[in-house]
């Protein structure tokens, strides 16, 4: 795409539609009543329009069928990775942006969502993955596990949307952090290029998102980017130097911030699949609102300077621990297991102290 279509135009064109789409999002939400409530278990303090994510996953899956089909495209491409992005991200976003309008049941949702990660393992060559040095998964056990995991990673972006712009910002760094990987190996390419088109677009919505948020993002949004992070991995791992241990590094925080807390409420006998405050991120978010408070700023100010704070360090976590990490995972792919330990042990540690799960 970067000889045809001119790389950083068609980023900064993306951006800016996306920019203008996500306020017309905004618009018909307003219009529509789509609003999200502040209750007990939500982290705003006023009603706020959502949905807004379908405005970017729209400009994405256009800039991408455009490259697909239109006859003045040359250069490298993957029609299986342009497929199942189109195909298998579109039937996401479908159910995402019906879900966002009223309710669909839990298991509808999870039919459709193994249907596409199904389309992703058909579609796309798999990848090994080293254990350890001389040992590999690969064959039909990897490519379970890649269903399963590829329906987990795109539910929980959705779990893990949850304060303003931590979506948006953590899907933007782990594609920024994935292409900085990818140019560091020499494997610049493609591939590159349409992380860096995602992100482009999603720094569009995320200037409505960014704290205090004038829209969320929505079941269609946060799923589509689940998925394509996932389908990424998989494709990316195959064809270049990175390795899904790397992916897997990159998504440190909201993989190791949702299974914790998924796990806790399951041992508790909870409900997991229903909406709750529980991450870690939220306990934070609350105890820094508080720290706020006390110091005399009001509850509606402390909550906007709170989500900022937790998301901006989030990104720091991002860029001085997990990227070096998950770079010496694509370097030596043998030890991927072992740096992946090191990189979620901190992680685990601050899920325990600040009581993700609980209350």
């Amino acid at each position: 795409m970067a000889e045809s279509l001119h790389l950083y135009w068609v980023m900064a064109l993306s951006f800016l539609i996306s920019l203008g789409l996500t306020w017309l999002a905004r618009a018909y939400a307003l219009r529509r009543g789509l609003m999200d409530q502040p209750n007990k278990r939500s982290s705003h303090m006023v009603e706020t329009p959502r949905g807004g994510g379908i405005a970017f996953v729209l400009v994405y899956l256009a800039i991408l069928l455009w490259s697909m089909i239109s006859p003045f495209t040359t250069g490298e491409h993957s029609d299986q990775l342009y497929l199942t992005l189109l195909m298998g991200g579109g039937l996401v976003v479908v159910i995402g942006f019906v879900d966002d309008h009223r309710h669909v049941a839990v298991i509808l949702r999870f039919a459709i969502h193994l249907i596409a990660a199904v389309i992703a393992v058909t579609l796309l060559q798999m990848p090994s993955i080293d254990l350890w040095p001389g040992l590999t998964l690969d064959g039909w056990w990897l490519k379970t596990v890649s269903v399963f995991g590829l329906v987990w990673l795109l539910n929980l972006y959705n779990f893990m949307d949850g304060i303003d712009g931590i979506a948006s910002l953590q899907g933007i760094s782990v594609l920024c952090g994935a292409t900085l990987i990818l140019i560091f190996n020499h494997a610049a390419s493609e591939a590159t290029d349409w992380l860096l088109v995602l992100a482009a677009c999603m720094a569009g919505f995320l200037f409505w998102n960014w704290p205090p948020a004038k829209v969320f993002m929505g079941d269609a949004g946060s799923g589509f980017i689940g998925y394509a992070l996932g389908v990424f991995a998989l494709y990316t791992a195959d064809a270049y130097s990175i390795s899904l241990w790397s992916w897997l590094i990159l998504l440190g925080l909201f993989v190791v911030d949702a299974t914790w807390t998924l796990g806790v409420r399951m041992l508790n006998g909870e409900r997991w699949y229903q909406p709750h405050a529980k991450h870690a991120y939220q306990h934070l978010a609350r105890k820094r609102q508080s720290l706020c408070i006390s110091s005399g700023v009001s509850a509606v100010r402390c909550r906007t300077l709170a989500h900022r704070w937790v998301i901006l360090h989030g990104l720091l976590i991002n860029l001085l621990w997990l990227l070096p990490l998950a770079w010496f995972a694509a370097v030596y792919p043998g030890y991927g297991l072992l740096l992946t330990l090191v990189a979620f042990v901190p992680l685990l540690i601050l899920e325990r102290l600040l009581g993700a799960g609980y209350e």
